[in-house]
């Protein structure tokens, strides 16, 4: 696994052609794995599975091994693409024998600092997240027993297992070892992170920053729900997407009539990657979405207050998608340690 520390640690150089006759900019190095980018808080580890090569090894290797469906069909990385910041570019992603899931794939970059999982909010660990995916009939149709059962008979599965947590390959094994890689999935060096958090102000165009003070005034009231170092707040909002809803969102959780329609916001990093957006793929692209929003949204008994008509001129839309797109982190989605 020493190779990995040397790769980490060498600076990458992107080649390309510049009109103005300049060198072309150095790439950031890739991070360490535990390496927490600038501005970000330290990423909290259960007790009982810290970070470890061993276990981060594993864990990419369920990540993008079928085996842990119930035809051997589909991966995680599946409805999780590297390239694509670890989410989908379909409405809903197709499980075992191409059934249509029920929402959209979000990313997963970051993803070790949610506070809980699902758009509804209603898994309270990552380490408890896979077994959603896992059992669902559209998505891998499968059991933790079974797969732990079918990892038994592989013997890499075991050796790996006996070296990461020295046990055979079981349910704890397989929930852990996801969690750990997908714990070191940070994404913090797009060009708002170099103008904000690395005082590169450069980084960023004079549209981009305009989009910017826009994003966080309270003309738009964007960071509102889009704030933090992560952009987002975690909370749950009907952000008046439909006037009724065929996904009742967090109802489905708590049964409660101020719940339909609730989802969790999501984080905006990498965004221009992640369409198509909300949380049935519904919009196609940042126009639409601005424009949802620019809009104040459908009538809703539950729509948050928060959302309202924004009245934003052509040239303010622009500035807004135009930020949006600076949120992109091509170090992060370039990774070769990400890539299978």
């Amino acid at each position: 696994m020493r190779f990995f520390t040397l790769i980490l640690l060498s600076v990458v150089t992107f080649f390309g052609c510049r009109k103005d006759g300049k060198t072309p900019e150095v790439t950031p190095r890739f991070p360490a794995l535990t390496e927490v980018p600038e501005g970000f808080p330290t990423v909290a580890y259960p007790e009982g599975n810290g970070h470890t090569e061993s276990r981060w090894a594993l864990g990419k290797k369920l990540f993008f091994d079928p085996v842990l469906s119930a035809d051997s069909s589909i991966s995680c990385a599946s409805c999780h693409a590297p390239h694509l910041a670890f989410s989908d570019d379909k409405a809903v992603s197709l499980g075992v024998e191409n059934r249509p899931g029920r929402r959209n794939s979000p990313t997963l970059a970051n993803v070790a600092y949610h506070p809980y999982f699902t758009r509804e909010g209603g898994v309270p660990t990552l380490e408890m997240q896979v077994l959603v995916p896992l059992q669902e009939h559209d998505e891998f149709d499968f059991n933790i027993v079974a797969a732990a059962e079918r990892l038994q008979q592989l013997p890499d599965y075991v050796a790996m297992s006996q070296t990461a947590y020295d046990r055979t390959p079981d349910a704890f094994v397989i929930t852990r070892a996801l969690a750990c890689f997908e714990r070191s999935l940070l994404s913090g060096d797009s060009p708002y992170d170099r103008c904000f958090y690395q005082n590169k102000n450069e980084a960023l165009t004079a549209a981009q920053k305009r989009g910017m003070t826009l994003f966080f005034s309270e003309k738009t009231g964007c960071a509102d729900c889009h704030g933090g170092f992560n952009f987002t707040d975690y909370s749950f909002k009907n952000n008046g997407l439909y006037a009724e809803y065929a996904d009742a969102g967090k109802f489905r959780l708590t049964g409660a009539e101020s719940d339909i329609g609730v989802f969790k916001v999501p984080t905006l990093r990498n965004i221009a990657l992640t369409a198509p957006y909300m949380h049935d793929g519904s919009l196609l692209t940042l126009d639409e979405v601005i424009e949802h929003y620019n809009s104040g949204g459908k009538a809703h008994p539950n729509r948050s207050e928060i959302i309202r008509p924004l009245n934003l001129t052509t040239d303010e839309k622009e500035d807004l998608i135009t930020f949006l797109h600076a949120l992109t982190d091509e170090t992060f989605t370039g990774n070769p340690l990400f890539s299978k």
